[in-house]
C-alpha cells in the first residue's frame, strides 16, 4: 500500500464547488482507499492504496465528477513526493503561511517564470512538479498571475506540512 495525499482543485472556495469533507471521505472509501482522513474544509485528504498514482487520479475525478455534475481537479502527490515539496521549498526561512506550493500534473516549462505578470514583492520559484511563491504581503493582496499554474491547485506552506506529517504517519 502506497500512502497518498490528494489535493481537490477550487473545492469549497469562494462559494464554489461545495463538497463536505465527510462526502470526500466517503468517496475515497468506496474507491477502495483505505485509512482515509481528510483535513481541513478545502479539499485535502489522505489515504493509502494499492493503485497507481495515475489510477488513483482517474478514480478520485471520476467520483467527483459524478457528485459535482462537472470536473473537478485533482493533484495526487505519495507521501514521500509531498515530504519533498516540504523540503525543496525555496522559501524555508518565510512564514508558512506566505509561502505556497501550486502543484501541477507536469513538471513546470523550463521558461514558465518568463510569463509571469502582474509581479510586485512576490518570489517565484519552480520546483518538481510545483510552482513556489512568496507573497510578503499576503496571497491575498497579491495580484500575481502565473500563467504555467492556470490549472494547478495551491496550498500554503503550512498546510503542505501538515499533509505530509498526515501521509507519513501512514507509511
Amino acid at each position: 500500500m502506497t500512502a497518498y495525499v490528494a489535493l481537490l482543485r477550487a473545492v469549497n472556495v469562494g462559494g464554489t464547488g461545495k463538497l463536505p469533507m465527510t462526502e470526500l471521505k466517503a468517496m475515497c472509501e468506496k474507491a477502495g482507499f483505505k485509512s482515509v482522513r481528510t483535513y481541513i474544509a478545502s479539499g485535502n485528504v489522505v489515504f493509502e492504496s494499492a493503485k497507481a498514482e495515475a489510477q488513483v487520479k482517474a478514480a478520485l475525478e471520476a467520483a467527483l465528477t459524478k457528485y459535482a455534475g462537472k470536473p473537478v481537479g485533482v493533484m495526487v502527490r505519495t507521501a514521500a513526493e509531498m515530504a519533498a515539496v516540504l523540503a525543496g521549498c525555496p522559501f524555508q526561512e518565510m512564514p508558512g503561511n506566505l509561502t505556497a506550493a501550486f502543484f501541477l500534473d507536469e513538471p513546470p516549462a523550463v521558461g514558465a517564470l518568463q510569463a509571469l505578470t502582474n509581479q510586485t514583492t512576490e518570489q517565484v520559484q519552480l520546483g518538481v512538479r510545483e510552482i513556489y511563491a512568496y507573497f510578503p504581503d499576503g496571497a491575498g493582496q497579491s495580484r500575481l498571475k502565473i500563467p504555467a499554474a492556470k490549472a494547478a491547485t495551491a496550498r500554503n506552506m503550512n498546510t503542505v506540512a501538515k499533509l505530509a506529517e498526515m501521509a507519513g504517519e501512514l507509511r
